[in-house]
């Protein structure tokens, strides 16, 4: 029987809680704190423009916590798949800076949450504005690498094999 490469070895599930093999999870739980941080910003712009912007203040602050719990998800299933990629290779050099970088994104976001909520509800954050513009640019920066990981480097991807069967 033939040893498995890396590559073949980051395409497998570590976990059932993973997802199963070609259709990981972590994938589907970063649309969580992706959607409700940038629905976040657009409240706040919203509350920038508006006459009464404390709606849109409240609803930037849920947005946020909605987020965090989202992002800690998506970090316990995307560990699970970190886990599989062999140390030294490109693929876990990439997936440590992703990693990273949403952590940090993640960080801002609970700083924007605390303060938010030691602010008033009469008017939007400023700083919190500026955090949470700043942590989604760099959350852009993870979203592209999460991307290389997938599509360049096929990590939880399915071998083309498995992919030849949608197209016959």
């Amino acid at each position: 029987m033939s040893e498995t490469t890396p590559q073949q070895r980051a395409k497998r599930p570590r976990s059932a809680i993973a997802g199963p093999y070609g259709h990981p999870f972590h994938p589907i739980l970063v649309t969580i704190p992706i959607g409700t941080w940038a629905a976040s910003l657009v409240f706040d712009i919203i509350g920038l423009a508006s006459d009464d912007p404390a709606p849109f203040v409240v609803g930037a602050r849920v947005l946020i916590l909605i987020g965090i719990v989202g992002a800690v998800l998506a970090a316990a299933i995307g560990l699970v798949d970190y886990a599989q990629l062999a140390r030294g290779t490109a693929a876990r050099k990439t997936a440590t800076v992703h990693m990273a970088l949403n952590l940090g994104v993640t960080v801002l976001f609970l700083v924007n949450l605390l303060l938010r909520w030691s602010a008033d509800d009469d008017e939007v954050s400023i700083v919190g504005f500026i955090l949470s513009i700043v942590a989604l640019g760099a959350l852009g920066v993870s979203g592209w690498l999460g991307g290389k990981l997938a599509y360049h480097y096929g990590v939880r991807v399915a071998d083309e094999r498995t992919q030849a069967e949608g197209f016959r």
